[in-house]
């Protein structure tokens, strides 16, 4: 018989990497789960670990746990959910990790709606670029994640996370000198215009920067981006002080009427799309269900960009 805490430890080291990380993650000290490992390792009468340099990886016997482990958390998620669905009234913590934009024009609203429906949910928002929060979701440390995919730029779907779209936000390149006229030149050629400019971008690695920097070189050119960060908000201020051209959701004005010149992208490249995820097993969980409701709500409820 094996050791379910022992399991979820082999999980978490699938998901975190190091021993040292799942050991922060759990707060407890790497030589216990060490320990830990080498006893699941000898109640399953095979190694478990292999060294690679100053790390280890899961053998492929220990790989096999792992996926059996996912289906029985998996189990236990749907019978937590079962439970919640069996009473009255909504309890507990619901833990939402949110990209920015999200978190400003949709997570307050949705919040709301929440506090007044289910006055006894506590949620914990957390915000978090989804290229750090999915991974996260899997390894249980959120319970929703609110994600964005760009473009041309097919998100991963991992077979144990389920997705629900949101909504799809129109995107939008930001002039840093207003136009004294109607552009009557095609949305490429008014991209390609910005060549010579400085650029505000999110870092490198990120979907938001590889569909942008794909996109200007599509229309010829190399941008020069002088400004990274993940703050959207900081992107706007910066295209309002001609300091540099951006790419801008329609989320970033949550219904205000923007503050600098904004001009059409090319087709195909409009609309970045908005998604809710769960762990598989979660999404019929009352807190879930009502979480989706509230969000789904809080997007009919928005203005729409002037």
């Amino acid at each position: 018989m094996f050791d379910l805490h022992r399991l979820r430890l082999l999980r978490e080291l699938k998901h975190r990497g190091t021993l040292a990380a799942v050991a922060a993650a759990l707060s407890y000290a790497p030589s216990s789960v060490s320990q830990q490992l080498s006893q699941l390792e000898a109640e399953a009468g095979v190694p478990l670990l292999e060294p690679v340099g100053r790390r280890v990886r899961l053998t492929e016997q220990a790989e096999i746990l792992v996926a059996h482990t996912e289906a029985v958390l998996e189990r236990l998620d749907r019978a937590e959910a079962d439970i919640a669905a069996s009473l009255s009234a909504l309890s507990g913590t619901l833990r939402i990790a949110s990209f920015q934009t999200a978190a400003l024009a949709l997570v307050p609203t949705a919040l709301g709606l929440l506090r007044e429906r289910h006055p006894g949910l506590r949620v914990h928002v957390t915000h978090r670029e989804p290229e750090l929060a999915l991974p996260a979701l899997q390894a249980r440390d959120f319970d929703l994640v609110l994600a964005e995919e760009y473009p041309g730029i097919p998100h991963p779907r991992p077979a144990e996370l389920e997705q629900e779209d949101l909504l799809d936000d129109a995107l939008h390149l930001a002039l840093p000198e207003p136009a004294e006229q109607p552009d009557t030149r095609g949305p490429m050629a008014v991209l390609r215009s910005l060549a010579d400019h400085p650029w505000v971008m999110e870092p490198e690695g990120t979907a938001a920067r590889h569909w942008a920097m794909t996109l200007c070189r599509t229309a010829g050119f190399e941008p020069d981006v002088r400004f990274e960060t993940t703050d959207l908000l900081l992107h706007l201020r910066l295209v309002e002080q001609k300091h540099a051209a951006a790419f801008l959701p329609a989320l970033v004005w949550d219904g205000r009427r923007p503050s600098v010149d904004l001009r059409q992208l090319p087709r195909g490249r409009r609309t970045r799309r908005i998604f809710t995820v769960v762990r598989r097993g979660g999404s019929e969980h009352p807190a879930i269900v009502a979480c989706r409701a509230a969000l789904q709500r809080a997007v009919a409820l928005r203005t729409p960009l002037p």
